[in-house]
């Protein structure tokens, strides 16, 4: 018997929609930095992102890089998370890249290079409106001259960040004031910046209508790749599949239940409201899964089942047209929230399919 709960990954699927925005991509001059921060730096999805064409992988945590880095994935390295001050010796021993925001980090990051006679590339993020991370952008020409003064350190290019936060949307006055500040520096500096980036999965509408993309030439995708919809709206994208990821779980208890408690009604384990509608007798089914392992929010499931909802270790479902008997199995797509948790989860298995 195959293990549950369990996260079953198609490796065909992520290859195939890495392969095809590669390709659409590289038409308006755009090259993909393949985030992984979503797969826990999963070996085998990093190979299938680098088999599909993507330039580079990037994640936000260290501790994931370093893992590939020890698998020997030959990639270059990305951190796209602001490095720790408390983790500048690692950033500097496993990633070639880091996004920076703060000087004082890339003082550190500098010293921490001197030390064991290495270089590391630094990509600048501006802040033009989500306010996530970024250096305003009157503050950007001095930030660019001591960054360039600091010995072992590389000034790779200037990046952002947008629909993150706020969920301000890329569109072309936002991308066409990152691109002049690229100019900005060139002109003032007399360099040649190497990474204009864009930012990220809710690029895509923007990069692939025909507008003028500038000087933006590296988008960061991860939930594009992963669940094949663009982030701006959660639309699947053409072409790409949506069911590369699938959750498994398995029924511990089928009873027929008031749909309504009984009782003084007080907060839930979580500190929530229950929202309750009385739908007379149901037939409710619990599976071995629960926000621990999940966000539940995020699951869809197969239809006729509804999810009513979740405690810690149990994911409370109702069916309207078959009943679930315990043992059996349901299956369901994901979102990126549901995904995050899941495959950060110990007690969710992770198959590996189609290698």
């Amino acid at each position: 018997m195959m293990p549950t709960p369990r996260l079953e990954i198609d490796l065909e699927k992520i290859h195939h929609n890495a392969g095809i925005l590669v390709k659409q991509l590289a038409k308006r001059g755009i090259s993909v930095t393949g985030v992984t921060k979503a797969t826990l730096g999963s070996v085998e999805i990093a190979d299938a992102l680098l088999r599909a064409g993507v330039s580079t992988l990037g994640d936000s945590r260290i501790e994931n890089i370093e893992a590939m880095r020890l698998a020997k994935v030959p990639a270059g390295m990305t951190l796209i998370r602001s490095p720790m001050l408390s983790q500048v010796e690692r950033v500097i021993m496993y990633a070639d890249v880091s996004l920076n925001s703060e000087i004082e980090v890339i003082r550190q990051l500098s010293r921490a290079a001197q030390k064991v006679h290495r270089t590391h590339g630094v990509v600048l993020m501006v802040e033009l409106g989500d306010l996530r991370e970024g250096i305003m952008p009157d503050d950007l020409i001095e930030t660019v001259r001591e960054t360039l003064s600091l010995p072992n350190i590389v000034l790779k290019g200037i990046g952002t960040n947008l629909a993150c936060r706020c969920g301000v949307s890329p569109d072309a006055s936002n991308m066409a004031e990152l691109s002049a500040l690229a100019d900005l520096i060139e002109a003032t500096f007399d360099l040649k910046l190497e990474i204009i980036s864009g930012g990220n999965s809710a690029n895509l509408e923007w990069a692939l209508s025909g507008a003028e993309t500038g000087r933006i030439n590296d988008l960061r995708l991860g939930e594009a790749i992963l669940l094949g919809c663009e982030t701006l709206h959660r639309q699947p994208i053409n072409d790409l599949f949506t069911d590369a990821f699938t959750l498994v779980g398995e029924v511990i208890e089928t009873k027929v239940k008031p749909s309504q408690p009984s009782g003084t009604i007080a907060q839930t384990a979580f500190g929530e409201a229950s929202p309750v509608t009385d739908r007379g007798l149901v037939s409710q089914s619990i599976l071995a899964i629960g926000r621990q392992d999940i966000d539940p929010h995020g699951l869809l499931p197969p239809d006729g089942i509804e999810i009513m909802g979740a405690s810690s270790d149990h994911l409370i479902l109702v069916s309207d047209n078959c009943e679930l008997p315990v043992g059996s199995e349901v299956a369901f797509l994901l979102n990126y929230s549901a995904l995050v948790h899941a495959m950060t989860s110990p007690f969710v298995a992770k198959v590996v399919k189609n290698q």
